[in-house]
């Protein structure tokens, strides 16, 4: 095994693969165990595998860490990871920690800690990376950072804060935001607010879109008004609409008085259809254009990088005005029609006039009806005068039609037939050292 120093903050979001090559999961901390008159000593990692499960590996079975990936023997033990009173996580409790510095020159802020190998198997923190306070004017308002030996510092408080919220969300900047809103509903209630507060709007806005709503709903619940209104804005109206549907009536209306009023016309149009049809779940902002507008034009709006790819996929044709509720519908022009034509042909003369659009008031299930018959990924929908009131697309029908728990990766385990794979292996039980716990 390598007897490289590693420092704990860089394995954050490394692959793990087993001896064969075959991609098991992403690591996403390191679990300690202290001890009397010597270092913390690394028992495992925590590693999320697909679904989102979050397992433990133990270090035994860790064959090289290195090069931006860990190698497995390939045995892991897929139930879900569950931290013992005993053990500390590194990136979640120890970055962030005030100590002590033992030669007397006052305090500092633990930014990243060292592992390694001190024997076969044997890992232990053997470094810190530390920030002293910024003493005086300095650039940026940092102080000077310093290693230190792990022995060289003194813990004000083992059961404290640990990593602040601010460093917490900065170390998880690159994961997507499902995966960020997995990493909040896992924290502790207190922790996960704390979080959250710091979260800009528009990062949490993604959070929540990507939560189960009763725990967004909870998460909500925590702000203020005024933030949670901020919130709300910057989400897709739909999910904002089914969010506010899961508060007191008395709530949701504040907050909708609260949003601007552009933003909160649209959520509460959503919330006058039944949640079960396609006004209910439809997207309220389509790309909409005229029949003299052009190919360039059309492929100009679908081009825009905030723009979903789902709602990228087509351009609606309308007769003015050109905001839901449009004028009359005309049809679609879809993304790989405009491509085969110059920039300059209008979409008035290569318009889909075969997808029919829905109502308002058809059922879902008719709706994935449609779009699986057709091969569609969006279907406009029109009023009852046959004016474009929005575009349900394909991920809307899949939310909604999945179960509520959908998202959770237990719920997965439990819907997923078995199989047998030599990367990843249940165990019997989570083994340990002597020094690190028994038996899981």
């Amino acid at each position: 095994m390598s007897t490289t120093r590693i420092f704990v903050a860089r394995l954050a979001g490394c692959a793990v693969f087993d001896r064969q090559g075959d991609r098991l999961g992403r690591v996403r901390d390191v679990v300690v165990v202290y001890r009397r008159a010597a270092s913390p000593r690394v028992v495992g990692m925590v590693v999320e595998i697909p679904g989102r499960r979050r397992v433990f590996l133990s270090i035994g079975r860790v064959v090289s860490i290195g090069a931006g990936q860990v190698i497995t023997t390939g045995l892991i033990n897929v139930r879900r990871f569950e931290q013992r009173a005993s053990e500390v996580t590194v990136l979640a409790e120890i970055l962030g920690r005030r100590v002590a510095l033992a030669d007397g020159s006052g305090e500092a802020t633990v930014e990243d800690v060292a592992i390694e190998e001190v024997g076969a198997g044997d890992w232990e923190v053997t470094q810190a990376f530390v920030r002293r306070p910024r003493s005086g004017p300095a650039p940026f308002g940092r102080g000077a950072t310093a290693f230190v030996k792990w022995n060289e510092v003194r813990e004000q408080d083992r059961g404290g804060r640990g990593q602040s919220a601010a460093q917490l969300i900065q170390s998880t900047a690159d994961l997507p935001a499902a995966d960020l809103a997995s990493t909040l509903l896992e924290l502790p209630e207190q922790r996960m607010v704390e979080v959250v507060h710091e979260l800009p709007d528009e990062r949490l806005a993604d959070v929540l879109e990507e939560m189960p709503e009763d725990a967004a709903a909870r998460v909500l619940a925590r702000l203020g008004d005024d933030r949670a209104a901020d919130v709300l804005e910057v989400m897709q109206p739909d999910d904002a609409a089914d969010l506010i549907a899961k508060l007191s009536d008395e709530r949701g209306e504040a907050l909708l008085d609260l949003m601007e009023q552009d933003e909160a016309d649209d959520v509460r149009m959503l919330l006058a259809y039944d949640p079960d049809t396609a006004g209910g779940m439809m997207t309220p902002d389509p790309i909409v254009l005229s029949g003299d507008a052009t190919v360039a034009e059309g492929l100009a709006l679908i081009r825009r990088h905030e723009l979903a790819p789902a709602l990228g996929a087509a351009v609606s044709v309308t007769l003015p005005p050109y905001e839901p509720p449009t004028g009359r519908f005309l049809g679609i022009v879809h993304f790989q029609r405009m491509l085969r034509y110059p920039p300059h042909e209008k979409l008035g003369s290569i318009l889909d006039t075969q997808t029919e659009p829905v109502r308002a008031d058809t059922p879902v299930a008719e709706v994935s009806r449609i779009l699986a018959s057709y091969n569609l990924v969006q279907v406009p929908v029109v009023d009852e005068n046959g004016r474009l009131v929005g575009v349900v697309t394909v991920d809307d029908v899949i939310d909604r039609l999945l179960p509520d728990d959908w998202r959770s990766a237990d719920a997965i385990e439990t819907r997923r037939p078995s199989t047998n794979t030599a990367a990843v292996t249940t165990l019997p039980s989570r083994s340990r050292r002597a020094s690190g716990g028994g038996a899981r």
